[in-house]
């Protein structure tokens, strides 16, 4: 969340804020509850002066030995009254914490101003858009072809947006999980985790799934726990509540889980295939580090990322996201884009974003520095690292060939065992 004290002295730059990132978010009613607190501080700080009067004057009248009853017993009243404000400020305090919790970070100076995706930045490409003597078939039925993807029996456990991975297709797609994590761990310097899948409230709280995205969550009713949608979720929470050593900066984290989704405002978008689905396969990578360095660390990560399809090759692009596009708690948002040949377009495989202190303070995240002592919140940042499902279809558009099979990139030999081309009857 912001700095409620940044809020409250730069009012008319976080509407500015909430303009250009197209958020409709009236900030009159925590106006109104501050002008409320600062009321009732203003009560408590001369009662307080006024009690401390009463105290002179009990210890002239206690000098003089005169009788201080009637003046103790004010101060009394007094106090009492000014315990009542106090609760009075802590319970306003509490309500200007839950507006905050739906304000927006703010966007960086370098962020592209824009409604939309129209106003992205296509930052660089990279890698030969394949070419096809024949017409590029969809991945699904490519891989329904292949027998490597089940739609209609997922659907028939599970129903829309799953699917069931078979045969040489869920190889694949434990390949890619392995390969990203021994790419990210060796040679990126990232550590390997595996996070709980189901966390609680405070944990969606601390990264701003909650309470802004409740209906995109999958919640379990009867334990009050939630099914994370990214692992970020659970790697970041990792040190939530937790004061760090400045030395131990940076911390980088990196995490395959199942990632689980409601897709509440994406009907009737990406309906075929695995594109958009409610649950997927994601490897993650989390960073916390030293404000000062954040972003720098922004753009080790997007190189981190794209190392991957780089090693792949797949072709992509790297786009800087406008102030419309970029995300709840993001103050600068890379977007890694793979093209897709069937669609003759880049699809989001991953996304790179700086989250600055937002997510520590709500978290409450910080380190000491090792000179001074001060406290001060670490900055965090996340990216995909990548999607898995994702890629699994960019390799079979990109790799297919004019007889159906897929030719398995050169990198993921290894894992294959010496089969290098998916094929109907493999």
């Amino acid at each position: 969340m912001l700095d409620i004290k940044f809020v409250r002295e730069n009012i008319e730059t976080v509407k500015e804020n909430l303009k250009n990132r197209g958020t409709k978010l009236s900030l009159d009613e925590f106006l109104t509850v501050d002008e409320k607190r600062r009321k009732v501080l203003r009560e408590v700080e001369q009662l307080k002066f006024l009690r401390n009067n009463i105290s002179d004057e009990v210890a002239k009248l206690k000098y003089e030995g005169k009788d201080i009853k009637d003046k103790i017993s004010e101060a009394q009243k007094i106090s009492q009254k000014i315990k009542e404000y106090e609760i009075e400020v802590n319970a306003i305090e509490e309500e200007s914490q839950k507006i905050l919790l739906y304000i927006p970070n703010m966007v960086d100076i370098s962020v592209p101003m824009g409604k939309d995706d129209k106003e992205n930045v296509e930052v660089r490409k990279w890698g030969d858009l394949p070419k096809f003597d024949f017409s590029p078939l969809p991945h699904w039925d490519i891989a329904e072809n292949l027998d490597i993807l089940d739609f209609k029996r997922a659907a028939k456990m599970s129903g829309s947006r799953f699917v069931l991975y078979k045969n040489l297709g869920a190889k694949l797609e434990r390949v890619l999980i392995n390969f990203m994590l021994d790419l990210h761990t060796k040679e990126h310097g990232y550590k390997e985790m595996i996070p709980p899948l189901m966390v609680n409230a405070d944990a969606m709280n601390a990264t701003g799934q909650l309470p802004k995205f409740r209906d995109e969550l999958f919640k379990c009713e009867d334990d009050d726990l939630y099914l994370i949608p990214t692992a970020e979720v659970s790697l970041t929470n990792i040190h939530r509540e937790e004061i760090l050593k400045e030395e131990d900066l940076p911390l980088y984290y990196t995490a395959w889980t199942p990632c689980f989704r409601r897709e509440a405002g994406s009907y009737g978008r990406d309906v075929r295939g695995i594109i958009r689905q409610h649950q997927f396969n994601k490897v993650e990578m989390v960073k916390f580090v030293k404000p000062e360095n954040s972003y720098d660390e922004l753009e080790k990560l997007v190189l981190n990322a794209e190392k991957v399809l780089q090693l792949l090759k797949l072709p992509y692009r790297i786009v800087l996201l406008s102030s419309g596009e970029i995300g709840f708690a993001a103050a600068k948002t890379y977007d890694i884009e793979v093209w897709l040949p069937s669609q003759n377009r880049f699809c989001e495989i991953s996304s790179c974003g700086n989250f600055t202190d937002f997510q520590a303070r709500r978290a409450n995240i910080k380190f000491r520095r090792s000179k001074t002592s001060k406290l001060e919140y670490v900055h965090t940042l996340n990216g995909s690292g990548l999607a898995i499902g994702r890629t699994f279809l960019a390799i079979l558009e990109n790799y297919q060939c004019k007889d159906g099979s897929v030719v398995i990139p050169e990198i993921l030999r290894p894992y294959f065992d010496g089969i290098e081309k998916i094929t109907a009857n493999k």
